[in-house]
């Protein structure tokens, strides 16, 4: 065989793991997506304004404001820390990597507690703006905290988020996309446990045009514990995708994913993907995922792709399970038949449905501010 034909045969071999995906800091090594690929079929590509493609270029900048008791740095390019939770998965996360100006370094020192949460707050560049974006989040060994990565404005926006936690260190983190009408979001979240780290992740998207959030749980040392949550809730014509990798290199480590979402109106669409891959040498791990939707008007789409990949038969356990559906005409008929009108049956419904994830974020106002919002969309569709 000719080495153009073998390299010809090679490129067209697919994956046959996502472990074996690639990776590089290098956007030229990336062909530009078409929508087809399986990374991008749900996508609609036109909405990324350009993102994709190299024709969005830096026109505005981002601000970064951080507020709590953490140090915070800003950086440039050769900072040693940058890249080490992950290396970008496709040509956007790529594109951020290369375009971001400096980053913002957010770190817990060892051996400490932060009593109260840190708030980083991330306003996008302006209407038809755009921006790209590096955070990281560190908890060194044995450090506790909590950190809320809050978005909102206008603008085009991708970034790379990246999350460290050291050695039995315990890190909760809040992302909350609250974006104006017109925004888009692109963002690749890297996350890399020690031994016997805990993280809380919890990814809430309320705003935006197009807001598609890719979360990558790598455990690099036995022993850690990773719960990754969602709530989203899509109004007519908004795309929230999340996709989600989870990947347990290493023995004895915990995963447990759980993202509900509900959706209004015209061609309101979300996406959720879940990947959990279990390598051969991951012996003793313990993983499930659940994605449920609801749908509450004609018009709206969710689609649901749940997968695990197990390379190995000594686990404690292993599943999966995906429901998207309408209202529970059970559990209206019960509220109703107690003398509960129909609109406030529907609203309790919903909030039944979202309360489990609700209750576990540790931040009251970013609890409250999450109820408020969720009231005010049952508000506009009069549920």
């Amino acid at each position: 065989m000719s080495t153009n034909v073998a390299e010809a045969a090679e490129a067209v071999v697919p994956e046959v793991s996502k472990g074996e995906r690639f990776r590089s800091y290098d956007v030229d090594a990336f062909e530009v997506p078409g929508g087809r690929e399986e990374d991008w079929r749900f996508t609609p590509m036109r909405r990324l304004r350009g993102l994709h493609d190299g024709s969005a270029e830096p026109s505005g900048s981002a601000t970064v404001e951080v507020i709590g008791e953490a140090s915070v740095e800003t950086v440039d390019r050769t900072d040693s820390r940058l890249g080490e939770a992950g290396i970008p998965g496709d040509r956007i996360a790529a594109q951020a990597y290369s375009a971001f100006e400096t980053a913002t370094v957010v770190s817990v020192p060892a051996e400490t507690k932060l009593e109260g949460p840190v708030t980083v707050t991330v306003t996008g560049p302006g209407t038809d703006q755009v921006a790209y974006g590096h955070i990281q989040v560190r908890a060194e060994r044995f450090a506790e905290a909590t950190v809320v990565l809050d978005h909102r404005g206008s603008g085009i926006y991708a970034d790379n988020v990246e999350i460290v936690a050291g050695d039995g260190a315990k890190l909760s983190v809040v992302v909350v996309t609250d974006w104006a009408d017109d925004a888009v979001h692109v963002s690749a979240q890297h996350t890399k446990l020690g031994r016997d780290a805990t993280l809380r992740h919890t990814l809430v998207a309320l705003g935006g045009d197009l807001v598609r959030v890719s979360p990558t749980v790598q455990f690099s040392q036995p022993g850690a514990d990773a719960e990754l949550d969602g709530l989203y809730f899509a109004d007519a014509h908004q795309h929230f995708e999340h996709r989600l990798f989870v990947d347990h290199a290493v023995p004895n480590c915990r995963s447990n994913v759980v993202y509900k979402g509900a959706l209004q109106g015209v061609d309101a669409h979300t996406v959720w993907i879940g990947d959990v891959l279990i390598r051969a040498a991951a012996e003793g791990t313990e993983t499930f995922e659940l994605n449920r939707n609801l749908v509450l008007t004609q018009g709206a789409r969710a689609d649901s792709v749940p997968n695990l990949e197990i390379e190995t038969g000594e686990i404690v356990s292993a599943g999966h399970a995906s429901a998207t559906g309408r209202f529970d005409d059970e559990q209206l008929f019960y509220l109703q038949a107690r003398g509960i009108p129909e609109d406030q049956a529907r609203r309790l419904v919903v909030r039944g449905f979202f309360h489990e994830l609700l209750m576990k974020i540790d931040v009251p106002e970013v609890r409250e501010r999450l109820e408020s919002a969720i009231e005010a969309e049952l508000e506009a569709v009069g549920a």
